[in-house]
């Protein structure tokens, strides 16, 4: 099974094959928090800013990208702590999707065959389209479980889409959260 693959570049820095496998070994200790690796590439910039040592990893899975950063006075130093962080997102993020799950007494179709998180009744309408033939050429029909807007929010993310549509717990409403380009999130709700 081949490890996660991150692509290592330096500023103001010669990133040397020792400080490359250093990064390499300290990022490995990740794998074990993943059934399959990530198929998406992460990335590692190591520079030397006025002295400090900053190290900044990302890794972007399906609906959630894992960031972390690291500032101090040595390289090995700021590649460890920033593992840690890593280690600490992902156990954080799997904590809530665990507890989320629980509370709802398990969900049926969390891991589709393709490995891809989906469920149908979490699938929202896709339209696809080009510039001058709006065809809908696909329409999904799904229950909605009635949840608040947190929740809606975990499992947009979990089936890896930028948009949800759900019932609104609090207000017996339709809603749809979405995925804003700064990385936030946004609420639709009627008037």
């Amino acid at each position: 099974e081949c490890p996660m693959q991150f692509t290592i570049r330096g500023q103001q820095i010669d990133v040397t094959d020792a400080l490359k496998d250093y990064v390499d070994k300290k990022l490995s200790r990740l794998d074990k928090y993943f059934d399959a690796p990530p198929t998406s590439e992460g990335y590692v910039t190591l520079s030397v800013i006025r002295g400090l040592h900053t190290v900044e990893v990302t890794i972007p899975l399906t609906g959630v990208v894992l960031r972390a950063e690291d500032r101090s006075d040595d390289m090995y130093a700021s590649i460890d702590a920033v593992v840690d962080k890593l280690e600490r997102q992902i156990r954080k993020h799997k904590t809530k999707l665990n507890r989320k799950i629980k509370q709802e007494g398990g969900l049926k179709t969390l891991i589709a065959e393709n490995g891809a998180a989906a469920s149908s009744q979490m699938d929202a309408e896709q339209v696809e389209y080009d510039e001058d033939n709006y065809e809908v050429v696909r329409t999904k029909r799904f229950t909605m479980k009635p949840m608040d807007v947190e929740e809606a929010i975990l499992q947009m993310n979990m089936v890896g889409h930028n948009f949800f549509v759900f019932s609104n717990i609090d207000t017996q409403e339709v809603n749809v959260v979405y995925k804003r380009d700064d990385g936030k999130y946004g609420l639709i709700e009627r008037d």
